[in-house]
């Protein structure tokens, strides 16, 4: 009656594409893990690292007073107008 797969209809191409599927289907799983770069994470939203990560105005001036580019008159000058 001709080749055993003929008895199949078309599912003789199953065992072919499977581990096509499955192959694209781990990259995949892999590429979502670990394939996204930097430190965030790939399940989760980053809202929460998100808020640490912000610097508000007063932060930026402390650290450029720590760093010497502007001057204690400087310094106290802009805290005072930030915060009115």
């Amino acid at each position: 009656m001709g080749p055993e797969h003929y008895g199949w209809g078309g599912w003789w191409v199953f065992p072919f594409l499977m581990p096509l599927v499955m192959i694209t289907a781990f990259v995949v799983l892999l590429y979502f893990i670990f394939g996204r770069g930097g430190s965030s994470r790939p399940w989760g939203n980053d809202s929460d690292s998100a808020v640490n990560s912000r610097e508000t105005a007063l932060d930026i001036v402390r650290k450029r007073y720590a760093r010497g580019e502007i001057s204690r008159d400087e310094f106290e000058q802009i805290k005072k107008d930030l915060e009115s």
